[in-house]
């Protein structure tokens, strides 16, 4: 069933679309069967037809299972079975330790059964505290943390624009190895954003040393996209000079070249991250499946030392005449960067919503100023939110075909309705699916797959899961290839994607024939533990 065929108004209200639950197990069988599906095992292997069987939480046997019972069966024929995917970077986290998104559903309805949280260097540095947030009140999809850089320094250091003192550096150290000690599967880091950006690399080697000694990885937001610093080539290094100097694996997280600047650039990407891994370095990267990126609006224009020092700092910067007047001049930059003021809109702004879904040169005609001074103007009311249409589909198809590209979404996840975010938010797994493999040939279905199952889970060594072999944990998705779609759009993203019949977390059915189920079956999972290195 279609998620289209449901009235929206009971998508959007959240209303449970099944009652029943799953079935008791049958007398000496299996919990589930899943019969005569293309079997999609995660490795990238081509399909094959098989029969899955699931029991009590696992999966129990793959195969001709013709003689077997069980307490419920599926029927997969002409349907594909794969393993749940992985999202490896989005900021759902804070969405799913809420009462109201903790069902995840937006991520379900890909066929997402486990997120990676905390990105880019922000989110929770307590992850205790964090994890019994997202215990509270059920998840719907397994959650995997990240200790973020950016957080862990600001609580240190605030905004400082320096490098920490001997002391500040081990209390950043003792943060990070507390976040490893709960569990934390790795790092994640954001140069690109302040405060991150005011941490040399040195200070990123340091930390990511402590990560490595339990096994963990390192994800960066890299320092630069395009020409705004170091410059893209060189932040790439920068990722694998860590993984080289900390010994752990690396991941240059939602890779792009942005900007008309660096349009081509993935190329000399593809020689580097390649070049690294024949000489051992543990190199990945993840992307997304659009040309339009998302942000915020001081995250895309505005320069980071006028970030130092916080909000306030830089709303007295903005009204300084010869702060202001340097302001005003870089963001120009910027805009020409990111190929103009017209390829910037607005997903959420609380002060004016009226401006969400308009671009910049909308609301710098409305107010007959330059598109600069309009920016100017909106940061002294707040932050708002970005989408940015500056990637060039050439470099999206060629770093996509790299066998070391795991997908991510880098969505949110609100409430249904509010503010115009990117779609990538409802649609990334299935319009890659769709998009890049149905229809564009640029990777082959079982090379997709892949790229969101066991690759992400091999990657940030996350047990038992990515594959579909007996004895893992019955991360499951039943999808008709016909009906895969993502109907979110960027001027109508609040669309639920489309073509995942039945989707199984820990066993249980998230979602049956279409329809959501009535009660989560997400964990907080955890980093096996090891004795840190000394």
């Amino acid at each position: 069933m279609r998620f289209s065929h449901l009235p929206r108004r009971v998508l959007a209200a959240g209303i449970l679309l099944a009652a029943a639950a799953p079935p008791l197990r049958a007398q000496g069988g299996y919990d589930v069967i899943i019969r005569n599906g293309r079997v999609l095992d995660g490795t990238g292997n081509p399909w094959y037809r098989a029969d899955v069987a699931l029991r009590g939480g696992r999966i129990a046997a793959i195969g001709d299972l013709a003689g077997a019972r069980a307490a419920r069966e599926v029927d997969a024929a002409g349907l594909y079975v794969a393993p749940g995917f992985i999202d490896v970077h989005t900021h759902a986290g804070e969405g799913l330790a809420t009462p109201a998104l903790s069902h995840g559903r937006p991520l379900l309805a890909q066929g997402i059964t486990t997120v990676l949280v905390n990105p880019d260097g922000g989110g929770a540095t307590d992850m205790a505290r964090q994890r019994a947030a997202l215990q509270a009140a059920g998840i719907g999809v397994n959650v995997a943390q990240m200790v973020p850089h950016g957080s862990v320094r600001q609580r240190v250091m605030g905004m400082a624009d320096r490098a920490p003192t001997p002391a500040e550096m081990e209390q950043m150290r003792a943060l990070v190895r507390a976040g490893m000690e709960e569990g934390a599967f790795g790092i994640s880091t954001g140069p690109w954003y302040a405060p991150g950006s005011f941490a040399r690399t040195e200070e990123l080697i340091d930390l990511s040393k402590v990560v490595a000694g339990y096994g963990g990885a390192y994800s960066s937001h890299i320092r630069d996209e395009a020409d705004y610093s170091i410059g893209l080539v060189a932040a790439v290094d920068e990722v694998i000079r860590i993984g080289r100097e900390a010994r752990l694996r690396v991941v240059a997280t939602h890779l792009k070249a942005l900007g008309p600047r660096v349009w081509g650039y993935s190329a000399a990407l593809v020689s580097r991250i390649d070049r690294a891994r024949a000489e051992g370095v543990e190199v990945f990267a993840d992307q997304y499946p659009y040309t339009a990126s998302a942000t915020s609006l001081s995250g895309a224009l505005v320069p980071r030392w006028a970030l130092a020092g916080g909000d306030t700092a830089l709303r007295r910067r903005v009204g300084d005449a010869a702060e202001g007047a340097r302001l005003r001049a870089e963001i120009v930059e910027s805009l020409d960067r990111r190929g103009g003021a017209e390829r910037i809109q607005f997903r959420r702004h609380r002060p004016d919503p009226t401006i969400e879904g308009r671009t910049l040169q909308w609301v710098a005609e409305r107010g007959r100023v330059h598109p600069a001074d309009a920016v100017l103007a909106l940061l002294r009311e707040g932050n708002p939110g970005v989408v940015s249409f500056n990637m060039l589909d050439e470099d999206v198809e060629r770093l996509m075909r790299q066998p070391w590209m795991m997908t991510s979404s880098d969505g949110d996840l609100v409430p249904m309705g509010e503010g115009v975010p990117h779609p990538r938010s409802y649609g990334t797994y299935p319009r890659k699916i769709r998009e890049y493999v149905v229809e564009r040939g640029v990777v082959d279905l079982a090379a997709a797959v892949r790229s969101m199952t066991s690759l992400p889970a091999t990657v940030f060594r996350i047990p038992d899961r990515g594959v579909l072999r007996e004895g893992a944990v019955a991360d499951v998705v039943v999808f008709d290839l016909a009906r895969v779609d993502d109907p979110a759009t960027f001027s109508d993203p609040h669309r639920l994607a489309e073509g995942m019949v039945h989707v199984f977390v820990n066993g249980g059915e998230a979602v049956r024939d279409g329809r959501f189920g009535p009660a989560p079956h997400g964990r907080v999972l955890a980093l096996p533990r090891r004795a840190p290195a000394r």
